[in-house]
């Protein structure tokens, strides 16, 4: 605190005595040979780990999801930092490995994603800043698939692409809606073939979703030729290979492959790579960073993106499937205000103040929207893995709403834990941490929720119902013929990637709790071929968000020192 003034997660992180990076790598058993520094407190760790640290124990796999996130935000990075921080306070040695954060949601209302308050990763600004470059790769090796393919055409589309039936779009790490939907190839006909087309925020490339799923350089540079660009009259796919630009491709990729080495303010190593979209894509950090991670202490704690009925379910059911990796527990983040939020008595937007009632004592309405954080442990229990609840407290709690989920928590047979790593760094963590090492040593029985051969069909209703709780699905006519194009095209064996809403374990994110009764409408299905699943799109996706009235970027500037200000 400075006088009444909460201090802000960037002073904070301007307070803390970092280690040297090659300091950090050498407590895990990095060599520097394997080390490519940035600078004293940043390095990019050679793929060379992954076979000279083989032969080390592996360490309990955890992973932290939460309930169905509300515009509040509940912590779970903060909560994923924390923890680490938390086991070494319990003699264990523990590495995080977490997602890039991207820049558009950083200048846009979100902020950063090192966590906050006393559980952050650092330096602070390198991270929430280009890091490494890994982002702008992506965007690069998306951008120059998009200059080949719309070359392609203009010099006389010897592939025969359907101009109407173009998949791929462009990428930018942006928060720009007017590039939601454009035209491209005006001017002279030397300008190009003019079509429309439109960009992505780099989150949701598919570029980044193969990143965060390669096991190599080599398994990179063959999904990236996977990738599918567009169709053909007869529609046949045409991919990145046919259009000759998956080898320039992996070029601009070849660093972007190597996982970032950071810590954080205790000093626990964090392994940052990769960020895809949590709405489109599998919404988890990478396999390479886990593959390492692993050999590195006791522990490996990584982080899914939303709910446990989206990143917790796609990283048992896609990651854990590339990776080979079986998890031991899983923590489930909560707060007192979430699941007030989840009763359905609130309006609550982002940026806004909280409303004055969902700050009152009410530990029923924590009970009513307590269903939601019932749904989500049934989805951590269907695979198999022991959950454990974390509370994630704040200030306006009242220990009777902790005893109301603690009670939940209890009638479903699992650990709860308060943590107060926020405020205390790993300190407020211990709680949690003990409950988690219980839970990741008992016997584990892991399962995936669906086998790969079975059908699309089966895989899309399997996850609506054992996951959503849907009571069934509707496909379009125009879902319908892409699953059985994507059948008879040797695809159906591919895991499933269920696009919807992050507000509501349901498609509509107006239903708050654990809602039934309702049907999931699939209205179209596209193939990830080179990240290696199909996804089925269920409402309207926003795949390159928007700036508020007032975005974060308003506020960031350098002082008269040159040093950054405002970020958050």
């Amino acid at each position: 605190m400075t006088g009444d003034r909460q201090l802000t997660a960037l002073e904070i992180a301007r307070q803390a005595t970092l280690r040297p990076v090659s300091a950090i790598a050498e407590a895990i058993g990095i060599t520097p040979d394997l080390l490519q520094p940035y600078g004293e407190f940043v390095a990019k760790i050679k793929l060379g780990a992954i076979s000279a640290l083989a032969d080390r124990p592996k360490a309990r796999y955890v992973v932290v999801t939460a309930v169905t996130p509300t515009p509040l935000g509940e912590g779970k990075t903060t909560t994923t930092l924390g923890l680490a921080q938390g086991m070494a306070h319990i003699g264990q040695r523990a590495t995080a490995a977490i997602r890039q954060s991207s820049m558009g949601p950083t200048f846009g209302i979100k902020g950063g994603a090192a966590g906050g308050g006393y559980s952050q990763a650092a330096p602070f600004e390198a991270l929430n800043l280009h890091l490494t470059g890994d982002i702008h790769a992506v965007t690069a090796a998306h951008n120059t698939l998009s200059a080949m393919l719309d070359n392609h055409l203009y010099q006389g589309n010897a592939l025969g692409l359907d101009s109407h039936n173009l998949t791929w779009r462009r990428a930018l790490d942006v928060n720009d809606r007017a590039l939601r939907n454009i035209v491209t190839g005006l001017g002279t006909r030397q300008d190009g073939v003019p079509r429309q087309s439109g960009f992505d925020i780099t989150a949701a490339s598919e570029v980044m979703a193969v990143l965060a799923l390669s096991t190599s350089l080599q398994d990179m540079r063959q999904r990236l030729g996977k990738i599918i660009v567009g169709f053909t009259a007869d529609h046949e796919a045409v991919t990145a290979e046919q259009v000759r630009a998956a080898g320039a491709m992996t070029v601009i990729m070849r660093d972007a492959i190597m996982p970032n080495l950071l810590q954080t303010l205790e000093n626990t190593p964090v392994l940052v790579h990769a960020g895809p979209f949590g709405n489109i894509a599998h919404g988890n950090s990478s396999v390479i960073a886990d593959m390492i991670g692993i050999h590195t202490g006791n522990y490996l704690i990584t982080e899914a993106g939303f709910g446990a009925d989206m990143g917790a379910e796609r990283f048992f059911n896609i990651k854990c499937r590339v990776s080979g990796l079986v998890p031991d527990a899983a923590v489930i983040v909560t707060t007192v205000r979430a699941l007030k939020a989840h009763s359905g008595n609130h309006r609550i937007v982002a940026g806004r103040p909280l409303p004055p009632a969902l700050l009152a004592e009410n530990p029923d309405e924590v009970r009513t929207g307590g269903s939601n954080l019932r749904k989500q442990i049934e989805n951590v229990a269907i695979h198999g893995v022991t959950p454990v609840v974390a509370i994630n407290a704040f200030p306006e709690d009242f220990e009777s709403e902790y005893d109301a989920i603690r009670d939940i928590a209890r009638s479903m047979g699992v650990r709860c834990a308060v943590t107060t790593n926020f405020r205390d760094g790993g300190a407020g963590a211990t709680e949690l941490a003990e409950a988690v090492v219980e839970a990741a040593n008992e016997p584990s029985n892991f399962r995936f929720l669906y086998p790969t051969e079975a059908p699309l069909r089966t895989k899309i209703e399997t996850i609506a119902t054992d996951i959503y709780g849907a009571e069934g699905v509707d496909y379009s006519p125009a879902a319908s013929r892409m699953l059985d194009l994507f059948e008879t095209s040797g695809l159906g064996d591919l895991p499933m990637c269920i696009a919807k809403t992050h507000l509501s374990i349901s498609s509509d994110p107006a239903l708050k709790g654990a809602p039934t009764g309702w049907r999931l409408p699939v209205r179209e299905v596209r193939a990830s071929a080179g990240a290696g699943f199909i996804y089925a799109i269920c409402g309207d996706m926003r795949t390159m968000p928007g700036l508020s009235l007032h975005p974060a970027a308003e506020h960031i500037d350098i002082d008269e020192n040159g040093d950054v200000v405002g970020l958050s």
